[in-house]
């Protein structure tokens, strides 16, 4: 008994697959056969997916969620519904919750409130210190043993440095994964968007490329002194990934991500105060974004991430400066990193790495491809279909996106979440 996947062009980087195969899953929802069927399978189900791509589920380093605290905005049912229309399987989930995921209850809570709804896999991220306050350190070791992945303290600055060396040091000692938001925040002060000649001519006030400069040059020290394992989040400047790319030429143990939307726009999309285009970090100039693309193809950076916030519609109707920043960018992830592809900048098998094994690789776990053996968690998705992003066909309670009105390439037609389809369309739709 068992699905059979066929006539797909299967891309699975971590095996160096890249071709036309079947792929057979048994009843219990684990990959048996690629290719050749198993001995002894029998079908009960085959869905034809010929001139479509079949790839591993997607892994989302980065996703908030909204529950618990900020339901209003969305639930984890909700986003969760988002996430696999989107190709997503797996996702993790920022500290910043309320409460912070700071003990192992609300861990599991969360874990839990995702395997009841049975649509993407979350990961949660411990808080590096109670509270998210910067100042007393989280029992790291429990929470990991409560199905913590890595750990942070999101976007909220960890000022007294001595702190934060006491915090890699702890992870350290447990062979855990610190993620950074590296930022000084006296630079960042009352800015909103990039500082230069459109924040300038806008008259807001701009965030300095130095306050990601030195907050990298801070975390790129205590890293080299400790030894943790680093991973530095939603780079957005030239310069800090140069930073980045020194350390790893000198073996230190660190890697980097970008968000989707930071690689198509920059601090002139805001044009004239487009609150949509209010992110953090900041949308920089178009030589950061040019210089974000390069590491991207050079692998200095590692991962796509969508770095969903979801906001209700009234968040966003703010002057720039007080509307909330962040993007819902779930069900844009895969085709925005499609249309590096069609820009010529990396290959297809490279796109399909960046928003699967190398995402899974960082976080240390074991999702992002499909070898035999392999939990059946799949995205298929046809390459050439052509799709305009409509907030009235977003899954997501969030609407709040600057793609909005775009012309998209690449959707996803079926996801399957432990060999349960969980998500389908008709490539048409």
């Amino acid at each position: 008994m068992g699905l059979l996947i066929q006539g797909g062009h299967v891309i699975d980087p971590i095996n160096g697959i890249d071709g036309r195969k079947n792929i057979y899953i048994d009843n219990k929802g684990f990959v048996v056969g690629i290719g050749r069927a198993p001995k002894g399978f029998k079908k009960t189900r085959t869905l034809d997916v010929r001139g479509q791509i079949v790839c591993p589920g997607l892994v989302d380093i980065r996703a908030r969620l909204r529950e618990p605290g900020l339901e209003y905005k969305a639930t984890i049912e909700s986003e969760t519904q988002a996430a696999v229309a989107g190709g997503i399987t797996s996702l993790c989930c920022p500290p910043d919750t309320n409460p912070p995921i700071d003990t192992p209850a609300m861990a599991q809570m969360i874990q839990q409130r995702a395997w009841r709804f049975g649509m993407a896999f979350i990961y949660p991220v411990g808080a590096l210190t109670r509270g998210l306050k910067g100042d007393l350190l989280s029992d790291m070791a429990a929470l990991d043993e409560s199905g913590c992945v890595a750990f942070s303290n999101a976007l909220q600055p960890i000022t007294d440095t001595r702190v934060m060396r006491r915090a890699m040091e702890y992870a350290a000692s447990f062979d855990l994964t610190v993620l950074l938001h590296s930022e000084d925040p006296w630079l960042h002060g009352d800015g909103c968007m990039h500082e230069g000649e459109v924040s300038t001519r806008l008259g807001l006030p701009g965030i300095p490329e130095a306050a990601e400069i030195v907050g990298v040059a801070r975390d790129l020290a205590l890293v080299e002194h400790t030894g943790v394992r680093a991973h530095f989040c939603q780079l957005s400047s030239a310069r800090a990934v140069a930073m980045i790319a020194e350390a790893q030429k000198r073996k230190l143990p660190v890697t980097a991500d970008v968000t989707a939307h930071h690689l198509h726009l920059t601090d002139q999309d805001v044009g004239s105060f487009n609150t949509q285009c209010h992110v953090l970090p900041p949308l920089r100039s178009l030589s950061d974004r040019n210089a974000l693309r390069r590491a991207l193809k050079s692998g200095v950076i590692s991962a796509v991430c969508s770095d969903h916030q979801p906001h209700e519609p009234d968040a966003k109707l703010a002057p720039f400066s007080r509307a909330e920043p962040g993007i819902s960018g779930l069900e844009t992830l895969l085709p925005l990193t499609l249309k590096l592809v069609e820009d010529g900048m990396i290959t297809l098998a490279d796109a399909v790495a960046l928003v699967t094994s190398r995402p899974a690789a960082i976080l240390g776990v074991d999702a992002g491809h499909l070898g035999v053996g392999a939990t059946a968690d799949v995205c298929v998705f046809d390459p050439d279909a052509e799709w305009i992003l409509s907030a009235d066909d977003m899954i997501s309670r969030g609407r709040n996106s600057p793609f909005l009105g775009w012309h998209l390439r690449g959707r996803v037609t079926h996801t399957l979440v432990g060999g349960k389809i969980v998500f389908s369309r008709s490539p048409s739709d």
